[in-house]
Protein backbone atom coordinates (compact mmCIF):
# COMPACT_ATOMS: atom_id res chain seq x y z
CA UNK A 1 0.00 0.00 0.00
CA UNK A 2 1.25 3.41 -0.88
CA UNK A 3 1.59 6.05 1.80
CA UNK A 4 1.77 8.80 -0.84
CA UNK A 5 -1.26 11.08 -0.56
CA UNK A 6 -3.83 10.73 -3.33
CA UNK A 7 -3.27 14.26 -4.63
CA UNK A 8 0.17 13.17 -5.81
CA UNK A 9 -1.44 10.46 -7.91
CA UNK A 10 0.17 7.65 -5.93
CA UNK A 11 -3.02 6.16 -4.50
CA UNK A 12 -4.41 2.91 -5.74
CA UNK A 13 -8.16 2.60 -6.04
CA UNK A 14 -8.60 -0.08 -3.38
CA UNK A 15 -11.82 -0.10 -1.35
CA UNK A 16 -10.07 -1.95 1.48
CA UNK A 17 -7.14 0.46 1.74
CA UNK A 18 -7.02 1.18 5.50
CA UNK A 19 -5.62 4.66 4.90
CA UNK A 20 -8.64 5.88 2.95
CA UNK A 21 -11.25 7.95 4.71
CA UNK A 22 -14.86 6.88 4.48
CA UNK A 23 -15.57 9.77 2.12
CA UNK A 24 -13.02 8.32 -0.32
CA UNK A 25 -14.47 4.82 0.09
CA UNK A 26 -18.05 5.84 -0.63
CA UNK A 27 -18.21 8.85 -2.93
CA UNK A 28 -21.35 10.90 -2.46
CA UNK A 29 -22.40 9.06 0.70
CA UNK A 30 -21.63 11.90 3.09
CA UNK A 31 -22.89 15.45 3.26
CA UNK A 32 -20.52 18.32 2.59
CA UNK A 33 -20.61 19.08 6.33
CA UNK A 34 -19.28 15.61 7.04
CA UNK A 35 -16.49 15.78 4.50
CA UNK A 36 -15.03 18.83 6.25
CA UNK A 37 -13.61 16.57 8.96
CA UNK A 38 -13.41 13.36 6.93
CA UNK A 39 -9.65 13.81 6.61
CA UNK A 40 -9.06 13.57 10.35
CA UNK A 41 -5.44 12.49 10.68
CA UNK A 42 -4.95 9.04 12.20
CA UNK A 43 -1.69 7.15 12.65
CA UNK A 44 -1.69 3.34 12.69
CA UNK A 45 1.32 1.50 14.01
CA UNK A 46 1.81 -2.18 14.68
CA UNK A 47 3.82 -3.40 17.63
CA UNK A 48 4.55 -7.05 18.46
CA UNK A 49 1.61 -6.99 20.91
CA UNK A 50 -1.02 -4.74 19.30
CA UNK A 51 -2.23 -2.40 16.58
CA UNK A 52 -2.25 1.18 17.92
CA UNK A 53 -4.29 3.98 16.34
CA UNK A 54 -3.74 7.63 17.34
CA UNK A 55 -6.06 10.38 16.19
CA UNK A 56 -5.60 14.10 16.74
CA UNK A 57 -8.99 15.42 17.81
CA UNK A 58 -8.32 18.85 19.31
CA UNK A 59 -11.23 20.46 21.07
CA UNK A 60 -13.34 17.28 21.22
CA UNK A 61 -14.49 15.64 24.41
CA UNK A 62 -14.54 11.86 24.74
CA UNK A 63 -18.35 12.02 24.78
CA UNK A 64 -18.25 13.44 21.22
CA UNK A 65 -16.23 10.52 19.84
CA UNK A 66 -17.32 6.93 19.11
CA UNK A 67 -15.07 3.90 18.65
CA UNK A 68 -16.79 0.79 17.29
CA UNK A 69 -15.91 -2.56 15.75
CA UNK A 70 -18.17 -3.30 12.83
CA UNK A 71 -18.62 -6.66 11.06
CA UNK A 72 -16.06 -8.26 13.37
CA UNK A 73 -12.98 -6.73 11.71
CA UNK A 74 -13.63 -3.09 10.82
CA UNK A 75 -12.56 -0.46 13.34
CA UNK A 76 -14.70 2.65 13.01
CA UNK A 77 -13.78 5.96 14.65
CA UNK A 78 -16.33 8.74 14.35
CA UNK A 79 -17.40 11.95 16.02
CA UNK A 80 -18.77 15.41 15.64
CA UNK A 81 -17.50 18.88 16.42
CA UNK A 82 -20.35 21.33 16.90
CA UNK A 83 -20.28 24.79 15.44
CA UNK A 84 -19.78 27.51 18.02
CA UNK A 85 -22.94 29.46 18.84
CA UNK A 86 -23.01 32.91 17.34
CA UNK A 87 -24.22 35.79 19.44
CA UNK A 88 -25.82 38.77 17.70
CA UNK A 89 -23.20 41.11 19.21
CA UNK A 90 -20.24 39.03 17.97
CA UNK A 91 -18.04 40.24 15.15
CA UNK A 92 -16.13 37.40 13.48
CA UNK A 93 -12.83 38.32 11.83
CA UNK A 94 -11.80 34.83 10.75
CA UNK A 95 -13.28 31.33 10.98
CA UNK A 96 -10.70 28.59 10.29
CA UNK A 97 -11.65 25.85 12.76
CA UNK A 98 -13.79 23.26 11.06
CA UNK A 99 -16.97 21.79 12.43
CA UNK A 100 -19.02 18.83 11.36
CA UNK A 101 -18.78 15.06 11.47
CA UNK A 102 -15.96 12.69 10.70
CA UNK A 103 -15.74 8.97 10.25
CA UNK A 104 -12.77 6.76 9.47
CA UNK A 105 -12.75 3.00 8.99
CA UNK A 106 -9.86 0.56 9.12
CA UNK A 107 -10.01 -3.12 8.17
CA UNK A 108 -8.17 -4.97 10.92
CA UNK A 109 -5.90 -7.85 9.96
CA UNK A 110 -6.43 -11.48 10.95
CA UNK A 111 -5.49 -12.17 14.54
CA UNK A 112 -6.76 -8.87 15.95
CA UNK A 113 -8.52 -9.40 19.29
CA UNK A 114 -11.54 -7.21 18.59
CA UNK A 115 -13.19 -8.22 21.86
CA UNK A 116 -10.32 -6.59 23.82
CA UNK A 117 -10.15 -3.16 22.12
CA UNK A 118 -9.31 -0.29 24.48
CA UNK A 119 -9.64 3.44 23.83
CA UNK A 120 -8.38 6.43 25.82
CA UNK A 121 -8.45 10.16 25.17
CA UNK A 122 -5.95 12.58 26.62
CA UNK A 123 -5.15 16.17 25.61
CA UNK A 124 -7.13 15.88 22.37
CA UNK A 125 -5.43 12.66 21.26
CA UNK A 126 -7.49 9.49 20.97
CA UNK A 127 -5.49 6.26 21.36
CA UNK A 128 -7.16 2.99 20.35
CA UNK A 129 -5.29 -0.24 21.12
CA UNK A 130 -6.28 -3.49 19.43
CA UNK A 131 -4.36 -6.43 20.94
CA UNK A 132 -3.01 -9.12 18.62
CA UNK A 133 -3.42 -12.84 19.11
CA UNK A 134 -0.21 -14.64 19.97
CA UNK A 135 1.30 -16.36 17.00
CA UNK A 136 2.31 -19.89 17.84
CA UNK A 137 5.86 -20.59 16.81
CA UNK A 138 6.26 -23.94 15.13
CA UNK A 139 7.87 -26.46 17.39
CA UNK A 140 11.20 -27.61 16.04
CA UNK A 141 12.56 -30.95 17.14
CA UNK A 142 16.14 -31.89 16.36
CA UNK A 143 16.63 -35.36 14.88
CA UNK A 144 19.83 -37.28 15.61
CA UNK A 145 21.57 -38.55 12.55
CA UNK A 146 22.86 -42.09 12.93
CA UNK A 147 25.85 -43.16 11.07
Amino acid sequence: MSLIPHFFGGRRNNVFDPFRSISESRPGSLSSETSVLANTRIDWKETPEAHVFKADLPGLKKEEVKVEVEDGRVLQISGERSREKEEKNDTWHRVERSSGRFMRRFRLPEGAKVDQVKAAMENGVLTVTVPKAEVKKPEVKAIDISG
